[in-house]
């Protein structure tokens, strides 16, 4: 396993939770930060942080719904640094959703919030890498609720699944030009942002243990990595049930 050193490193969704500690884990050995997110005081505090540790760090503040804000970000850390050699896509959400109790417009925004951002970044950073002599790795946080329809997160689910889908079929495409892709899978994880919304949490981490694991996941470059290992066997275990046994594990799940 290489360690990640003397790389320029893209974080988006950075301001806080498992994109802010992922950036003070790669603060150091010469690595070059380029850091966003929407709120520019946290992602400001994050930055100074980081520089106060003796690390490299440029913040960028813009919202990952633009297009043309994501893809000036990328501009921003080839102007600062020459390029981008590894980017983590973490943005997205996935709120407690009941199918009878959403709207179009909810579903629409969820949808933008987890795909619509991949896409936004992916482009520019394709653009990018494919000039690079050694390309660069764009690995994109998604869920093990990607991997089949979890209730109470059918919009999410579905969101993720998309962008699972645009990205296996970018990481084929795309690795004659270096571009390699990882997909990250967590299940979940103890953030400030999920704390009350009232899902069950089987087998729940830390965000500090998550951003451990997404580390692991950019150093190693699999395809797709799965956290932790109790919930990825509980997920792939569901898979491989017939419909009507995980269905009824599902919903028991979903009702405690």
């Amino acid at each position: 396993m290489a360690r990640i050193t003397g790389r320029t490193v893209l974080i988006v969704g950075a301001s806080s939770g498992i994109g802010a500690d992922v950036a003070r884990l790669l603060a150091h050995d010469g690595n070059r930060l380029v850091v966003t997110a929407r709120r520019a005081p946290e992602l400001a505090a994050l930055a100074k942080e980081i520089r106060a540790s003796g690390g490299d760090c440029l913040d960028v503040a813009a919202d990952a719904l633009e297009p043309q804000a994501a893809a000036d970000v990328v501009a921003a850390a080839v102007a600062e640094y020459g390029g981008v050699d590894i980017a983590l896509l973490n943005a997205g959400q996935g709120p407690d959703m009941s199918m009878d109790q959403v709207t179009v417009a909810d579903v629409s925004r969820i949808m933008a919030l987890n795909y619509d951002v991949v896409v936004n970044y992916l482009v520019p950073l394709i653009a990018q890498m494919g000039g690079q002599r050694d390309g660069g790795l764009i690995a994109h946080t998604n869920s093990l609720a990607g991997l089949m329809g979890i209730p109470r997160q059918g919009p999410y689910s579905a969101a993720k699944a998309a962008a699972r889908t645009l990205i296996d079929a970018a990481r084929i495409e795309l690795a004659p030009n270096g571009i390699r892709f990882t997909s990250i899978h967590p299940g979940f994880v103890a953030t400030e942002r999920i704390s009350e919304d009232g899902l069950p949490k089987p087998f729940q981490i830390s965000q500090e243990q998550a951003a451990r694991h997404v580390v692991r996941a950019l150093e190693r470059e699999p395809a797709q990595a799965y956290f932790p290992w109790p919930t990825a066997a509980l997920v792939r275990t569901l898979r491989a049930l017939p419909t009507p046994l995980s269905a009824f594990v599902l919903r028991r799940l979903a009702a405690r």
